[in-house]
């Protein structure tokens, strides 16, 4: 077994043998709106319960590109308090990153590798990252956090939640995107935009 999962798990997740295929697979597990209370599943959870918000999509993510021989690399985007944060798990190709990214809705997707740095990569969201009023809520990042730190706490298989990853995220210095200058001139996004921002993979309300 590799790092706790039974055999069928690490084949499964050793066929996700590159990012997009890692993608692919998160693109079929639906959300489970609804649930209560909210959980924070392993990527063994996930895989045995076929549901995953953000955060699960990314570790699961990052545990896929562990078994590829990479860094389980995850990435905190902060938003203005009064609306969501997102996690993206980052990968390198040929010098450059990109981010797989599990979402409901038609923006803060999948990246191709070629941006340059970090930052870039994180601000390739920026215009996307709206409100249900049109404001453009992205504020912060942190570096990317590698969750071989918890190794020791079986992130990847522990059969409980693992509150603990998203806590660490929190507690990380966030690094600032806009200034205070900047955030006043913000243009909100258009109708259309706000529109697209609302398709939704999934019912995320049940009719």
């Amino acid at each position: 077994m590799a790092y706790g999962l039974t055999t069928q798990e690490s084949r499964l997740l050793a066929a996700l043998n590159t990012p997009r295929k890692v993608q692919d697979f998160l693109e079929v597990i639906p959300m489970p709106f609804g649930e209560h209370p909210q959980r924070c599943r392993s990527p063994r959870q996930v895989l045995r319960e076929g549901a995953a918000f953000c955060m699960e999509g990314a570790m699961l993510a990052a545990a896929a590109l562990r078994m590829q021989g990479r860094a389980p690399l995850i990435v905190d985007l902060e938003s203005a308090p009064h609306d969501d944060d997102h996690v993206i798990t980052v990968f390198r190709e040929r010098g450059h990153w990109g981010a797989i990214s599990k979402t409901n809705h038609a923006v803060l997707r999948w990246r191709d590798p070629v941006y340059r740095t970090i930052r870039e990569l994180v601000l390739s969201y920026f215009h996307e990252y709206v409100d249900a009023a049109g404001r453009k809520t992205l504020r912060s990042y942190i570096n990317p956090v590698d969750l071989t730190r918890f190794d020791r706490r079986n992130w990847v298989s522990s059969a409980e939640d693992v509150w603990f990853v998203p806590e660490y995220l929190a507690d990380v210095q966030h690094l600032p995107l806009l200034t205070s200058r900047q955030r006043a001139q913000l243009r909100p996004a258009d109708p259309v935009e706000r529109i697209a921002g609302n398709l939704e993979t999934y019912p995320s309300k049940r009719p």
